[in-house]
């Protein structure tokens, strides 16, 4: 009777100490067992999947326009003619004699109306520029300040040109030559041209006139001879 408690109590201790390593084995024993038999693919498809949800907020709908009021139709009136009577004209006695004291005076005819003719006013006359006065010619009351030197062409001399040149010189109000033409050549080109060119450095006593300078023609003649 006292071996039976002693060997309980073997077996107990026994047992507690492989009973977590038993449990482990039996563990991977079920787990084995569950892979072969599709359990846990089972288990795996009954997980709730995630699923993503997207919210879609709806458009709001565009508000009605207000129709337009559609215009009264206007209504029909009938309108009732009214019948007038016109008067009946009252005869006039028109007395075509004339009378003794009527004067028949006769019209004259409407005047179409008369345009005015815009006329521009006439432009104010210019007056003329006065006409210089033109310089008096004077043949003798020539008097000189620098006398005229006229110089003997040495073609002249060889050819034994001679003769006189008559020169129309106007002199100014200065007493200078301004113009000086041939009035009387000499029958030389050579004598005509020296006895210009003299006249035109030479100098004049101004042509007074009431104590007024004025330009005047003058007559001069240049003598050109040789010398024996």
């Amino acid at each position: 009777m006292s071996s039976s408690p002693q060997v309980s109590t073997f077996v107990w201790n026994q047992v507690k100490r492989i009973g977590p390593l038993g449990a482990i084995i039996l563990l991977h024993v079920g787990f084995f067992i569950a892979l072969k038999s599709g359990l846990i693919h089972q288990v795996a498809q009954a997980i709730p999947k995630e699923v993503f949800a997207t919210f879609i907020t709806p458009e709001r709908a565009p508000e009605p326009t207000p129709s337009k009021p559609q215009p009264a139709v206007p209504k029909t009136v009938q309108v009732v003619r009214k019948h007038v009577t016109p008067p009946h004209p009252t005869p006039v006695i028109v007395n075509n004699t004339p009378s003794e004291q009527a004067i028949s005076v006769p019209v004259a005819p409407p005047q179409p109306p008369q345009k005015e003719e815009y006329s521009p006013p006439a432009p104010a006359p210019v007056a003329a520029p006065a006409a210089p006065a033109v310089p008096r010619t004077i043949s003798s009351g020539v008097e000189y300040i620098r006398p005229p030197s006229p110089e003997y062409p040495a073609a002249a001399k060889r050819m034994g040109e001679e003769g006189t040149v008559v020169m129309r010189v106007l002199i100014n109000e200065k007493g200078r030559a301004e113009r000086v033409e041939i009035q009387k050549s000499s029958g030389s080109a050579r004598l005509d041209e020296a006895a210009k060119q003299a006249l035109l450095r030479a100098l004049f006593k101004p042509y007074m006139e009431d104590g007024k300078a004025l330009p005047v023609y003058a007559i001069v003649p240049i003598n050109f001879q040789l010398s024996n």
